[in-house]
């Protein structure tokens, strides 16, 4: 009989310790912490386009703009879209349009802030053939504004001579230019 009852308690322990090494080994410390949040690349892309074109129409039928990119790349996780060597013929329902440069662009969600990076360019011909040419390093074009802004040092060309300055602000469909601090300016005199 006491042979019977270590044989059951041996069997028990047995048992027991099989449970107590199955429930050590199936314990994680994340069972405890909660889960580890799943990590996301902010750097993933989820669609691109080589050599895209987009054209868009004012409510009118007029031509708003028509924009080359040798790149397109739509980045998941922000919804931002990033431009290679983007080329953005901003007509304005013109026939006059404002030619706007860079080597790189990023585009907001919205699609209503275009940042422009590296040799930005601005270029535009007049109806009288006048030609005013903007260049900046960085600038930020917002095109259902018609309007871009920029912190950095700008160079205008045009209207006979040249003008420099820290900071602008452009409103593109008045043609109007406000440069914001360190205004330099040299002209041609006729």
């Amino acid at each position: 009989m006491l042979s019977k009852n270590i044989r059951n308690i041996l069997i028990f322990a047995v048992i027991a310790a099989i449970f107590v090494a199955v429930g050590y080994w199936n314990i994680s410390p994340e069972r405890f912490l909660g889960r580890a949040g799943t990590v996301t690349n902010e750097s993933a892309i989820d669609y691109y386009a080589i050599n895209a074109h987009s054209v868009q129409f004012l409510p009118d039928g007029k031509l708003q703009y028509e924009m080359t990119s040798d790149k397109v790349e739509h980045l998941k996780a922000t919804d931002v879209t990033l431009l290679t060597k983007p080329d953005l013929q901003m007509y304005r329902g013109t026939t006059f349009p404002w030619h706007i440069q860079s080597e790189r662009g990023e585009v907001n969600p919205g699609g209503t802030e275009v940042e422009l990076i590296d040799s930005v360019r601005i270029a535009r011909t007049d109806e009288k053939n006048r030609t005013t040419l903007i260049t900046s390093s960085r600038m930020t074009v917002f095109p259902q504004k018609q309007y871009a802004q920029t912190e950095q040092a700008v160079r205008i060309d045009g209207a006979g001579g040249v003008s420099t300055g820290n900071g602008m602000k452009a409103y593109l469909k008045e043609s109007r230019i406000h440069l914001l601090s360190n205004v330099r300016g040299q002209y041609e005199s006729r």
